[in-house]
């Protein structure tokens, strides 16, 4: 995952020969084993805390959107299940329309920027393209303010409140 990550040029915006010396002969040397540490002290009974909420707000749009005969699966810019394998799977399926929501409210090229550019490779290898629609951010549509608000507005009320909250993004 890490070494995925760290080699996506969106996200280090950095010449590649010099950064991969620095990636592959520093980072991925050192950085696995103190990342694995701070892991451990979130990880879920399920699992990684990204899969295992991605895995239930899947399962909550499934059954939104069943009656409207609509299909949702969930894949990762890095790891598993991998963006491409999850696209194979559908259109071998059948599916010939796609809504590809990357996750990420506002758009910035190492995120949604990234996820564009693995779905342009993945329409480079197959032949016939399947209809595609792109989310490219969402932090000012009205439902997701609306939800965010009343999520912290939940979370506001049960706990103890101080003068002012602050939130860091």
């Amino acid at each position: 995952y890490l070494a995925e990550f760290l080699s996506d040029p969106r996200v280090v915006e950095l010449p590649q020969a010099l950064w991969k010396p620095i990636l592959h002969g520093i980072i991925l040397r050192t950085r696995p084993r103190k990342s694995a540490l701070k892991y451990a002290s979130i990880w879920m009974p399920e699992g990684s805390p990204l899969k295992v909420w991605t895995e239930r707000q899947t399962q909550a749009l499934r059954t939104l959107l069943a009656t409207d005969g609509v299909r949702v699966e969930y894949a990762m810019r890095y790891g598993s299940p991998a963006l491409p394998d999850v696209l194979d799977q559908l259109k071998a399926q059948g599916v010939t329309r796609m809504l590809v929501l990357p996750l990420y409210p506002q758009y910035c090229a190492a995120t949604t920027g990234s996820v564009i550019d693995a779905l342009a490779l993945w329409v480079q290898q197959i032949r016939r393209v399947p209809e595609l629609r792109i989310v490219n951010d969402f932090h000012d549509d009205a439902g997701y303010l609306d939800a965010l608000s009343a999520s912290i507005r939940a979370e506001w009320s049960r706990r103890q409140r101080a003068e002012r909250l602050v939130l860091s993004f």
